[in-house]
């Protein structure tokens, strides 16, 4: 097969990025020098397919040391693993992290999402904009929803370059300065995980050399973040997102605040690792049958029944079993998963250990987006110090079962959030959503029986086993059960990510937060859900509860917004939110996000009876989304306008 590589050739810099990662080329046919062995056979190139997962990892080593993607840098990558430039480029085009054009080496993303639009987004970007001539070196770039809902607006600057000599990670509490001092994020897995599986071997590893969230920012702030020498921006403690922190009667909080989040030893007197013991005690399906008889459900807006998703995966006789952790959370709104990872990120790993013993996986796969420098820190320090102390390996507690977790790094696409889309995600291809059947627990990551849960589904495995599944059943109500996190931002006092039993209502939750006066609407579910009235606050926060009011729980997001708010600029940016990240695969999808931008537009600019013909248009464009995407971008795309437009009479 011709593969058509170009002339251009890689810098010294790229070559070394990719080098790093995948150690250097062995053969001419790889981008080694060629000698007179290469002239007679071709070596390697069934094992380079092989690693075609390494493509994203790839794109994010040259991303990461020199600011952008050039065309030598990606034939390079794509001779080393034997993948079709255009395949590649079409990946590497894909990720809104990614340039392949030449820019600055220092990016400052500014948020101009729902929390951050109505916080003062707009005028900070005209603010940073104004500061930040073309001489300063620096690229702003607006973007969607970094995840920092509770300190908006917010701003997140990247800065290319070569990576530094990190300390070496330990639990010595008098060093908590590795993450003040600047948040730096690793690329790469470092390590090597037991068991069957692709892309397992990683001879390097690469790491942005700084990085500063500036939240909440100011133009001030975010040009000083951006321009630095270093970062020296420090973000406060994970407690400072939790409102809750240090309430006795937090379940899945409760050691945020109290613990520290880089220290083992310090989790493990907080109760950690109990319930990994208990899973030892109970056997797989022991685990597996608590689960089911506790009633949870994925926390991800889907509300599928753990138990039986693990079930179904532990029961396929094809080997082997993939775990993956989605932390992809990219819903604007939503932050609880990043909290969970930054605060508490033991956690994670002994969940996904358990997670992975009931199916019968070795090999987990923790999905992190890419705009969480500060949690992919702290999940990679955790996952490094619980394979030194043998709480992850090739025997986990001296139990006999072997299992680790490779990170991987999202690179900037909503839609990666949906499980078949990370999937391909993962596996070097563009993350385009897949067909089912056949469904992941049948075939998932690389064609095998997958189990795939989000970051708070999966830490609520551990009071499950430690409290037994009545205990937990007995919170919460008969459908919905357990405590929920909830991820509330806008227009409150007190915005962060609470925890509540399910059954609270909406005004029991915003009485918490402080909500502020004048409120005009509540978005429940984010981008994806819907909007309720001032005056049905009294919904229970139940999956049953808000269908019954024809609304959403979706991932637990609620935003509040007062009168102060333009609520059609508010509905035209989720529009344009939907528009952005639409993966383009479906028609439905891809034609219909346009045509509902350009109506919202054009009733923006009048009135009358011709914003009433944009209407109807926009509810046949809403219907025809709904009923033929092939994934939930498309088929929730018109959720909120059409409750904007029903509920709250948006545009009367």
């Amino acid at each position: 097969m011709d593969l058509r590589f170009g002339d251009s050739k890689p810098t010294d810099e790229e070559r070394a990025a990719v080098d790093a990662l995948l150690g250097p080329p062995e053969s001419s046919w790889e981008g080694a020098d060629r000698t007179d062995a290469d002239l007679r056979w071709a070596r390697g190139g069934r094992e380079a397919r092989d690693r075609r997962d390494l493509l994203l990892p790839g794109l994010h080593a040259v991303n990461d040391r020199v600011g952008w993607i050039s065309e030598g840098a990606l034939d390079y990558l794509c001779r080393r693993l034997t993948v079709p430039p255009a395949e590649a480029y079409g990946v590497a085009t894909f990720y809104s992290m990614f340039s392949v054009r030449p820019r600055p080496a220092t990016v400052l993303h500014v948020c101009t999402d729902l929390a951050c639009t109505a916080a003062g987004a707009r005028d900070l970007c005209a603010g940073v904009e104004a500061r930040l001539g073309p001489e300063s070196g620096v690229r702003v770039e607006r973007g969607p929803c970094l995840g920092l809902c509770e300190r908006a607006p917010a701003t997140l600057a990247i800065r290319a370059g070569k990576p530094p000599a990190l300390p070496a990670a330990g639990d010595d509490p008098a060093r908590p300065a590795i993450e003040d001092e600047a948040v730096r994020a690793e690329g790469g897995s470092g390590g090597t995980a037991p068991g069957a599986g692709k892309g397992q071997e990683r001879r390097g590893r690469n790491t942005l050399r700084a990085t500063a969230v500036c939240a909440p920012a100011t133009a001030d702030t975010a040009v000083r973040a951006a321009t630095a020498p270093e970062s020296a921006a420090t973000e406060p403690p994970p407690a400072a997102a939790v409102p809750q922190a240090g309430d006795p009667a937090l379940i899945l909080l409760a050691r945020i605040g109290t613990t520290d989040p880089a220290s083992l030893d310090d989790y493990r007197a907080h109760g950690g690792y109990t319930a990994l013991r208990r899973a030892f005690e109970l056997g797989p399906a022991g685990v597996i049958r608590e689960v089911t008889d506790s009633g949870l459900l994925g926390r991800g807006g889907a509300a599928f029944p753990t138990g039986r998703k693990w079930q179904a995966t532990a029961a396929q006789p094809d080997h082997p079993h993939h775990l993956v952790c989605n932390a992809d959370e990219s819903e604007p709104g939503t932050f609880k998963d990043r909290v969970l990872m930054e605060g508490d990120p033991y956690a994670l790993v002994e969940a996904m250990t358990i997670a992975a013993y009931a199916t019968g996986a070795h090999k987990g796969h923790l999905y992190l987006r890419g705009e969480y420098p500060r949690a992919t820190h702290r999940m990679r320090h955790a996952i490094e110090q619980a394979r030194t102390r043998g709480l992850l390996g090739d025997d986990v507690l001296g139990q006999g079962y072997a299992f680790d977790i490779e990170i991987r790094r999202g690179a900037g696409a909503y839609v990666c959030g949906e499980e078949t889309a990370l999937f391909n995600s993962i596996e070097g291809y563009r993350g385009e959503p897949r067909s089912k059947p056949p469904f992941p627990v049948e075939k998932g990551l690389f064609g095998k029986p997958t189990v795939e849960n989000n970051v708070e589904t999966l830490v609520n495995v551990l009071p499950i086993l430690t409290l037994g599944a009545p205990a937990y059943a007995a919170t919460g109500t008969k459908a919905s059960t357990g405590p929920k996190l909830y991820c509330v931002s806008g227009s409150v006092a007190r915005p962060g990510v609470y925890e509540l039993p399910f059954g609270a209502t909406l005004g029991e939750l915003l009485a918490l937060a402080g909500v502020r006066d004048g409120l005009r609407a509540v978005l429940l579910g984010g981008a994806a859900g819907g909007f309720v009235r001032p005056d049905e606050l009294d919904i229970p926060l139940t999956f049953e509860g808000t269908r019954a009011a024809g609304t959403t729980l979706g991932s637990g997001v609620v935003m509040a917004f007062d009168d102060t708010v333009p609520l059609p600029r508010l509905l035209l940016r989720i529009a344009e939110f939907f528009r952005d990240e639409s993966c383009g695969q479906c028609v439905p999808c891809r034609v219909g996000t346009v045509r509902q931008e350009e109506a919202l537009h054009r009733i923006v600019e009048r009135a009358g009876a011709a914003a009433a013909d944009d209407i109807v248009l926009l509810r046949e464009v809403g219907r025809a989304m709904r009923d033929a995407s092939i994934c939930g971008l498309g088929q929730t795309a018109w959720n909120a306008v059409e409750s904007a437009i029903d509920r709250l009479g948006a545009y009367e």
